[in-house]
């Protein structure tokens, strides 16, 4: 690995410092504006050479870096950003741009860089379709507790749980919203109604298209055959995320990274015991966490551990600890086929008769 360096990516641009350690050359600078484009010219330097290494933290941005990097033929190291700020040890002066590119290069250079996965380009588009799914989920919920906002605000009658489901129900919060409301009121209702029409239409069109790829997923399916409570798309986030040969040393791990476990808190008092991390993927808390809840039906195999937990603590511990158990049977069941896990499923074959 003659040359070795490191990429500070940034919005307006990218910070770089390499060394040839052939030569003993430094080059420090920065390229701007930070687009594939600029990025692309810079790298020709490095044409015809296939010695060259570069590690960047694992933030916005870091994809197409990467897909550069690899076009280029430069080995791409992507840094997991808490393990590198560890590295960095305490604080003796400001992080500035150039320092933190500098002390990238210096950790590859020292092969102490805490490396992240890169999941192959399919994995990457399946990633990018569940959070945009999920934030239309989120906002989805957001403008229907501004409904209910509005109705409480002003003092009209509460709205039924099921008054946004039906046509029926859409009908009636109208005719509630004029007879109740003032005219900004119901111009807040109106606006609402309209921004989750087109909300949920756009889900509907995502929701698909998920359902597509965890069809063709060989992960996600072994994952709804064998876990209770494991649909198409937890199938697929759990395939997505925790998924590739060697991603995780122990189940345990694979819990941690979903940011499912219990941190610990050493000021008593400052804080109320049990806080997750939540530090990882958000989609796959919530999948794991809405996978947990169907064990509390009484056919699922888990229901015993679910109803004891409820009843010594409340549902939600219990729903949490049946992702964690879900997690980590992902974990062991995704390890079975390794890289294969993200290939294409094979297609089924009818028995004829």
């Amino acid at each position: 690995m003659p040359i070795v360096g490191g990429l500070g990516i940034h919005r307006k641009q990218i910070t770089f410092d390499y060394l040839d350690t052939a030569t003993g050359e430094v080059g420090r600078g920065q390229i701007a504006p930070a687009d594939r484009a600029h990025l692309r010219a810079w790298l020709a330097r490095f044409a015809g050479r296939d010695d060259a290494a570069f590690a960047l933290e694992g933030c916005t941005g870091w994809r197409y870096v990467a897909e550069e990097l690899a076009a280029a033929g430069v080995a791409a190291h992507v840094a997991e950003p808490a393990g590198t700020a560890f590295a960095r040890g305490r604080k003796r002066h400001a992080k500035t741009d150039r320092t933190g590119s500098r002390h990238l290069r210096v950790l590859l250079e020292q092969g102490r860089l805490p490396e992240c996965w890169i999941p192959p380009a399919q994995i990457l588009e399946c990633r990018a379709l569940l959070e945009a799914y999920h934030d239309l989920r989120r906002e989805h919920t957001a403008w229907i507790e501004r409904i209910h906002a509005v109705f409480f605000h002003q003092g009209a009658p509460r709205l039924g749980e099921g008054a946004l489901r039906t046509d029926r129900g859409l009908a009636a919060l109208r005719e509630a919203a004029a007879v109740h409301l003032s005219p900004a009121g119901q111009l807040q209702v109106a606006t609402a109604l309209d921004m989750l029409a087109a909300v949920e239409a756009r889900m509907e069109v995502l929701r698909q298209q998920l359902l597509h790829a965890a069809r063709h997923l060989a992960g996600a399916r072994a994952l709804q055959a064998r876990l209770y409570g494991v649909g198409p798309l937890a199938g697929l986030a759990m395939t997505c995320w925790p998924g590739g040969a060697g991603r995780f040393s122990s189940a345990r791990k694979a819990v941690r990274f979903a940011g499912l476990d219990v941190t610990v808190y050493s000021s008593d008092g400052k804080r109320s015991p049990g806080h997750l991390s939540r530090q990882g993927p958000e989609i796959l808390r919530w999948v794991a966490y809405e996978a947990g809840k169907t064990h509390g039906r009484a056919p699922a195999p888990g229901h015993d551990y679910y109803a004891a937990v409820k009843d010594r603590t409340d549902g939600k511990i219990a729903a949490l600890s049946q992702a964690r158990k879900l997690i980590r049977q992902a974990c062991h069941i995704l390890a079975e086929p390794g890289d294969d896990a993200l290939t294409a499923a094979r297609a089924r074959t009818r028995s004829s008769r």
